[in-house]
């Protein structure tokens, strides 16, 4: 079970969802400055997804944990992340899969899938801790997406 209190994100909606989830996964970053991390290696990621919204579906949902679910642990969970053409690019410092690139990646997957929802949530926080004493916070700036 997960049980982990997360940075907390200020936002004018009535409903905040949460989904947690664990991704095993492989990385290496090509570049020397990388250092060790410049080996491939993996880490079991804890991933958090924070979705907002006034609206609820249908289903009284503001979006199904098990949709975000598939979104983000059924694409990267027991891969190597370098192999996902979003983390590929050598070329470009916003394509290799640090856990900075890892967070922006996921909001962007989660909240292009929100922006197809008729009740319109979004997607307000991304939290990837990669070891038990790092992480990296993604938030969006207000005018982005869905700011």
């Amino acid at each position: 079970m997960l049980s982990q209190i997360y940075p907390q994100v200020q936002h004018p909606y009535s409903f905040e969802l949460n989904k947690d989830m664990h991704i095993s996964a492989a990385h290496f970053i090509p570049r020397e400055s990388a250092g060790a991390c410049s080996r491939v290696h993996g880490h079991t990621y804890t991933v958090n997804i924070t979705v907002a919204g006034d609206e609820l579906d249908d289903s009284g949902f503001l979006v199904n944990f098990s949709v975000l679910k598939k979104l983000v642990h059924g694409a990267y969970d027991h891969t190597l992340l370098n192999d996902h053409d979003e983390f590929s690019a050598d070329d470009d410092r916003y394509s290799l899969p640090t856990t900075e690139v890892v967070a922006k990646t996921i909001y962007d997957k989660v909240q292009s899938y929100l922006e197809t929802l008729e009740n319109q949530p979004v997607c307000v926080q991304i939290f990837v801790r990669e070891t038990p004493t790092s992480y990296c916070v993604y938030r969006p700036k207000k005018g982005d997406r869905n700011g």
